[in-house]
Order: C-alpha cells, then sequence, then structure tokens
C-alpha cells in the first residue's frame, strides 16, 4: 500500500478514537452529574394510613408533616389516608400508586395485617423502603411470604393490659364487662383485645361478650345500646380504640347509665382527653399518635443511609387517666 493510503488510514483511526474518546468522556461526565444530582435530590416518602375520618390519624399525618417541614432538606412527604377503616381496595391502590410513582420510602399502616401485605411485599421488591406502622404484619405470613418489613409501633397487648388493670382496680370479682373490639383481622385489634382479657380474668371479672365495631363510633354505639339492653348489671365497657369508648358514651348516655357503667378506650384522641377529665371516661392509652409515622419515617431514613435493617422498633405507650391529666 502506498505511504499517501497509510497516512490517510492512520489520520482516520487517530480521528476516529479521539471522538469516541470524547464521547466517553461525556457520557462519564453525564454519569457522574445525574448521581451527584440524585445523591442531592431529596428522598421521597409516601405515608400511607387507615382512615382519616379518624382523629388519630389527622393527628399523625400532621405529625409527620410537621416533621417534614423540619427536615425539608432531606425527604419529601406525600400523604395518603382511605375513606374508612376497613377499605382495604383503596388502601391497595394508594399503595399501588405510590409504587407508580416510584417513592423512595413507604410508611403504611395497613388495614389489616394480612390483606395488605403482598403489595407491600411487591413495594419491597420494587427496592423500596417499607416501614409498617401502627397495625403489624401477620408474624407467620410475613415468614411464610419471605419478606422482612420492619415494624415501628407500640406493644398493643401491654397498653390494653394497662388500661385494663385501671378499670379492674373499679370494680369487684364477678362483675360483668362488655369488650368492643377493632377489626377483626388487625393485628392491634387482636392485641388490645386480647391485653382486655388478660386484665379482666386476673380480677376473675366477667366477660359476658366480645363484639367488633370495626373501629367505628357509630357502630360502636349501635352495639353498646344492645349490649346494656341485654345486661342490665353490666358494669364497664372496654372498647379498642378512643372513636367506638366515644360511641359507648354515647350510649350510655341515652339509657341514662353514666352512673353506673364505666368506660375505657385506646388512644388518646382529645375528645377522648376530655372525657376523661370530666369523668366520662375512667381512662385510655396514648401511643403518641402525632409521632407514629415520624419515628417509621426517621428509621426509614436510616436504613437509607446505612443499607442495614435492624429488628422492629418499640415505641413508647402511657396510661392516660384523670390523675395523670392532672399532674
Amino acid at each position: 500500500m502506498p505511504f499517501k493510503m497509510h497516512f490517510l488510514r492512520f489520520g482516520f483511526l487517530l480521528l476516529l478514537s479521539l471522538i469516541i474518546a470524547g464521547c466517553d468522556s461525556k457520557n462519564t461526565s453525564e454519569t457522574s452529574a445525574n448521581d451527584s444530582a440524585k445523591e442531592d435530590k431529596p428522598v421521597r416518602v409516601a405515608l400511607v394510613m387507615k382512615s382519616l375520618a379518624n382523629e388519630f390519624f389527622i393527628n399523625m399525618a400532621k405529625g409527620a408533616e410537621r416533621h417534614q417541614e423540619e427536615h425539608a432538606d432531606e425527604y419529601t412527604l406525600i400523604v395518603n389516608g382511605i375513606r374508612n377503616e376497613s377499605d382495604l381496595a383503596q388502601q391497595v391502590s394508594l399503595i399501588e400508586q405510590m409504587m407508580a410513582t416510584q417513592v423512595d420510602v413507604l410508611v403504611i399502616a395497613p388495614a389489616d395485617s394480612k390483606s395488605i401485605l403482598p403489595v407491600a411485599k411487591r413495594a419491597a421488591e420494587q427496592g423500596i423502603v417499607v416501614i409498617n406502622i401502627d397495625n403489624k404484619f401477620d408474624v407467620e405470613l410475613l415468614e411464610k411470604m419471605n419478606v422482612a418489613i420492619p415494624f415501628v409501633g407500640p406493644d398493643n397487648l401491654e397498653g390494653a393490659r394497662l388500661v385494663g388493670e385501671r378499670l379492674a382496680q373499679e370494680l369487684t370479682a364477678g362483675d360483668k364487662v362488655a369488650i368492643i373490639g377493632g377489626i377483626p383481622g388487625a393485628f392491634n385489634a387482636q392485641q388490645r383485645q386480647k391485653g382486655f382479657e388478660e386484665a379482666m380474668n386476673a380480677a376473675g371479672i366477667e366477660i359476658v361478650t366480645v363484639q367488633s365495631a370495626d373501629w367505628e363510633q357509630a357502630k360502636a354505639a349501635t352495639i353498646a345500646a344492645a349490649i346494656l339492653s341485654e345486661n342490665p348489671d353490666l358494669k364497664a365497657i372496654l372498647a379498642a380504640n378512643d372513636s367506638m369508648a366515644l360511641g359507648a358514651v354515647a350510649a350510655i348516655r341515652q339509657a341514662g347509665r353514666e352512673s353506673d357503667v364505666l368506660v375505657v378506650g385506646f388512644d388518646n384522641i382529645s375528645a377522648a382527653q376530655d372525657m376523661v377529665k370530666k369523668g366520662a371516661m375512667l381512662a385510655t392509652a396514648d401511643q403518641f399518635g402525632d409521632k407514629l409515622a415520624v419515628f417509621g419515617i426517621e428509621y426509614a431514613l436510616q436504613i437509607l443511609k446505612t443499607g442495614q435493617a435492624e429488628a422492629d422498633k418499640k415505641t413508647p405507650i402511657e396510661l392516660i387517666t384523670a390523675e395523670s391529666l392532672n399532674q
């Protein structure tokens, strides 16, 4: 091949290698810039709760929003809630919407301990950090599905037992009481019922009936009215949340039995706290609902930084009585 042709070929190859190197350099720079921008971008957190008609979850949302405002450089927050406590289909749909928008963190207060777990597992498999708050996912089903989702929340059994033990102090062995529970498939409902039962059984108090009002005030009022009618010697009603306790208080007033039927609840919402102060309710349990989502969010942010998820995190719970409120 003539020298001129060798020279031209060499020049062409040199030019081509410079172009490729330039492209690689540009791509590397763009990738680095994109990675840097991704690192600087605040984490996207989605909070999916139960019914926003319940003051407990309204307070939970407000607490999370205040925390986000104080940490706006760390994360953004999307808050969602379902229409009522038992609307499982809507909660699944909300979680799927958050997955579609590719949030980094999903903090879930599930309406049911089993039915919501499959979609939560899909979110975790998508790479989203999933944290379970308020109502714990079913442990056996978690193991069966081979998924690890940390639970951040209080010991509901312990809290209910504290409330039940305070009630037992006002009763005598052989007295009759009723329990109004939450959604039967919810772990926290099961644990609160168990805590109430342990306290009553230990004091020799008779539980004449256990009925579910699905966490709803109006339904609890109807059930309480029927229980009072069927049990004229009833001494107390133990409600698994304060909304249902308020329903029971209304039924007791309607029946004119304020002086002989006690009521206890769980959650320490403001309306129930007022009832405790006035003596219309004997006690409730404070699980610090305004901080519960915050506990979950902070744990998720920690996992994102360290890449390691620890075991479940137990959060505080406290017995609330007229005495404690006046201290």
